[in-house]
């Protein structure tokens, strides 16, 4: 840690409105600050944030952002990080003396280990400012006398060689004062934009393909891991709205000074918020916004410019105009264009994904813009494939089932890097030969270095074995994400899945009136869904709901199989409460689900947990359940509400439409509590919900203390309750699917029962994109404690 020993020897804090207090560390990043100082002489003051202080550098006639100017820049004290964002007049008479003006502000980020570079006095970096940005060079200079002199190099980047920043910017990037307003301590006049401010528009969706689209009527984008927004700007200033049209200015105030400085009196901009200061991915945008920064927001659409609706043109003509009105912002700064990829479809794919991105946009270049999800527009995901070293298997509880999961490595700088875990894509024939060949070895110590967390009760063994894995992508913590297990690297390419064998009998029997669904159609969806069900349905006790004779004849739960079930729908002996076991059915493939078709099944209603690890829960889920009364609007908001007041306590969550009534909020939950504490938990929850509403919310399942209200149903999270899986078609009027849904697509959703099962199949899992599991530790429990009490 640095010594701010000289700057607190220099000051007189009774006299100057220079800071004395340290400040916080970043959580996220490391910020940047340069101030104009109107001293004896005018100069830049260059603060980067480091080991909890600002390290500080005086550049005599400020940044140029030609390579071949070499600007002076004199290191000074260390300053307070509180000090990155002073602005004001030090006394005549005082240290430093002028009016300080904060001409830049942001965040930096060393392009070599930054210890190393101070030490032997070269330093690279690069700047993400809302003026300065690209990248860096400090080099010492040697030393003649007391002064640590060192010289400001611009990298000949896409920065370089832009307009002078010095002769440009001449008012505070925080408040938009000059000087002279500064010294008078005149109040901020931010500029604003002139126009009236447009509101939120619905946005156009991307539909989930397969298929790549014709060059010659499509371009490609990248597929951005951020959140997507729209910003209006107009007098008032800049607004920020979610997809759903709420306004989140205030969580992304870091990016509004970028935004003020889009020159035009009015516009809609569509884009993508994103983790800035070079960052990736979704998990550290989530990390920024608890954070309050960075940002950066990609535009890739105009609506409006100055009142001109531009909807109804073309793609082509709204990119043309977006590049107009961007062009004048620094480049490689907050604010920045969406890069367009021509030429064929395949091999921009193939070069987002052979770079780790998510996938590719295509979208119609000839194609007006509307809100909603079509085919103008289409999303196409990257999938990886890659080989991968076995280190180990975690114990499964399961009789017969030889493990849970595989524990993956990869070969890296001459060892071994620890890659997470493997659960899905065997059957019993692959897990019992893996079993066999993993036996002879077993070790007793670990071959990679992990979290001792994340590989408790792992059986370690020499990496001999390698796997060959698919997966959607790396974690920033190093892990694979959406991981199935493929095969054994010797044994040539994976074998095809069979086509499903089981046949379903009085196929044209009517399930649903209207539309007309019969059981062969029922049928044909659920074998059509089942790629997207599987990976919440797979390994789960089941509840089935059947109707024999459809919608007009008699229906009924069955949790315990009988006899003349098909053997696709297997089989586990459970204990009851007082020790009797019994039998349950659960899937492993879309053979099962067929197979419960086949038997009558319209609805499929799972357990909170898994059959390897009955006795810990993996999701927590709170079934909002309204009075008759209630129109979906109430729901609605009291998902988003009940969202918030999960994130308060430190838990991410994702929404599913019932196809009922209501909307199911669920928690990811790591495999660390048992039942009772999760019942506990959940019902702390529901009873603080209600406490903060008791006019809105009940916490009891009474239909009298329900009466106008919603009833917050936890007692979906005891041993033994079920709640309905995604993509489970309703047994009610229309067929209705349990459908997920993205939490600012929510608010745009008019009733439970929105996606018939062509609409289902169609969305998929659309934008959807579930947490990952989390742990109910103790400062969780905590917080929710804390939260009743007061």
């Amino acid at each position: 840690m640095a010594d701010l020993g000289a700057y607190l020897d220099k000051r007189d804090f009774g006299a100057t409105p220079e800071p004395q207090a340290d400040g916080t560390p970043s959580a996220l990043g490391l910020r940047y600050s340069m101030q104009n100082h109107d001293a004896t002489r005018l100069h830049w003051d260059l603060r980067l944030e480091w080991e909890g202080v600002l390290l500080s550098w005086a550049v005599t006639r400020g940044p140029s952002l030609d390579p071949a100017d070499k600007r002076l820049a004199v290191r000074t004290e260390d300053h307070p990080l509180s000090y990155l964002t002073f602005e004001g007049t030090i006394p005549k008479g005082h240290y430093g003396a002028g009016t300080v003006m904060l001409w830049d502000l942001g965040w930096w980020q060393p392009l070599e280990p930054a210890a190393r570079g101070l030490a032997k006095g070269h330093l690279k970096f690069r700047l993400h400012g809302r003026r300065m940005t690209g990248d860096w060079n400090l080099i010492r200079m040697a030393r003649r006398d007391k002064r640590d002199n060192w010289l400001l190099v611009k990298i000949d980047d896409e920065a370089a060689g832009q307009r002078d920043p010095v002769a440009r910017y001449r008012t505070s990037v925080a408040s938009g004062r000059s000087f002279a307003a500064i010294r008078a301590d005149k109040a901020a006049c931010l500029p604003d934009h002139s126009g009236t401010r447009p509101g939120h528009r619905p946005v156009q969706l991307a539909t989930l393909t397969d298929d790549l689209a014709d060059h010659a009527t499509h371009w490609h984008e990248l597929k951005l891991d951020g959140y997507r927004a729209q910003v209006a700007l107009g007098a008032g200033g800049p607004r920020v709205f979610t997809r759903a049209g709420h306004d989140w200015t205030d969580r992304f105030a870091d990016l509004i000074p970028a935004l003020r400085d889009i020159p035009c009196a009015s516009a809609l901009i569509d884009g993508e918020i994103v983790a800035g200061a070079g960052l990736q991915g979704f998990g550290t945008l989530q990390d920024a916004i608890a954070a309050g920064g960075p940002f950066g927001y990609v535009a890739f659409d105009l609506l409006q410019l100055d009142g001109r609706d531009l909807t109804d043109h073309p793609l082509t003509e709204r990119r043309a105009a977006l590049e107009g009105l961007l062009r004048p912002l620094p480049p490689m700064g907050a604010v920045a264009l969406s890069p367009v990829i021509h030429g064929p479809a395949d091999e921009a794919l193939a070069l987002i994904c052979g770079n780790g991105g998510e996938g590719v946009i295509a979208k119609r270049t000839d194609a007006p813009y509307r809100g909603g999800r079509s085919r103008d527009w289409l999303k196409i995901k990257c999938r990886r494939q890659g080989t991968f070293r076995i280190v180990g298997w975690q114990a499964s509880t399961s009789r017969g089932r030889p493990f849970a999961s595989l524990a993956l490595a990869c070969d890296r700088d001459g060892g071994l890097a620890y890659m997470g875990k493997v659960g899905t894509g065997f059957d019993q024939d692959t897990m019992a030969d893996l079993a066999r060949r993993m036996e002879p070895l077993v070790r007793r110590d670990a071959p990679v270095k992990a979290p001792r967390r994340e590989v408790a009760g792992m059986t370690w063994i020499d990496p001999d074995l390698t796997a060959r894995i698919d997966y959607a992508e790396t974690t920033a913590q190093g892990r694979l994400r959406h991981a199935v297990y493929l095969g054994l690297h010797d044994e040539g390419p994976p074998m095809r899945t069979p086509a499903p064998t089981v046949a379903i009998s009085s196929g044209d029997r009517v399930i649903f009136d209207k539309p007309r669904l019969t059981k062969a159609g029922l049928a044909e969806y659920y074998r059509a869904a089942a790629p997207l069900m599987l990976p919440e349905l797979a390994g789960r006790p089941l509840s089935l709901l059947r109707l024999p004779d459809g919608m007009a004849g008699e229906r009924f739960f069955q949790k315990h199989p009988g006899k003349g079930f098909p053997a696709a729908l297997k089989i586990q002996q459970i204990a009851d409460k007082d020790g009797t076991p019994s039998s349950y059915a659960y899937v492993t493939d879309v053979e099962g689900i067929l197979g419960a078709v086949q038997m009558g099944t319209v609805e499929f209603h799972i357990w909170g947990a898994r059959r390897d690890r009955l006795d810990r829960p993996d999701r927590m889920v709170f079934d909002l359940d309204p009075d008759e009364g209630l129109g979906f609007a109430a729901t609605r908001r009291a998902a988003l509400e009940l969202r918030d007041g999960l994130s308060g306590l430190g838990l991410r969550s994702w929404a599913m439409l019932s196809g009922g009534k209501g909307v199911h909020v669920i928690v990811p939950l790591r495999r660390t509590a048992g039942w009772d504490t999760v019942k506990l938990f959940s019902r702390g929850v529901a009873m603080l919900t209600a406490q903060a509403h008791p006019d809105r919310f009940t916490a009891e399942m009474s239909k009298a203390k329900r009466k106008g209200r919603i009833f917050v149903d936890w007692l979906r999270n005891e041993r033994g309750a079920t709640a309905i899986g995604p993509f489970s078609v309703r047994a009610r009027p229309g067929a209705p699917v349990a459908c997920p849904v993205s939490w600012d697509e929510l608010g745009r959703i008019r009733k439970a029962g929105a996606f018939s099962t062509a609409q289902a199949l169609e969305r998929g899992w659309a934008d959807t994109d579930p947490p990952p599991a989390q742990t109910l530790s103790a400062a969780v429990i905590a917080a929710l404690d804390a939260a009743l009490t007061a």
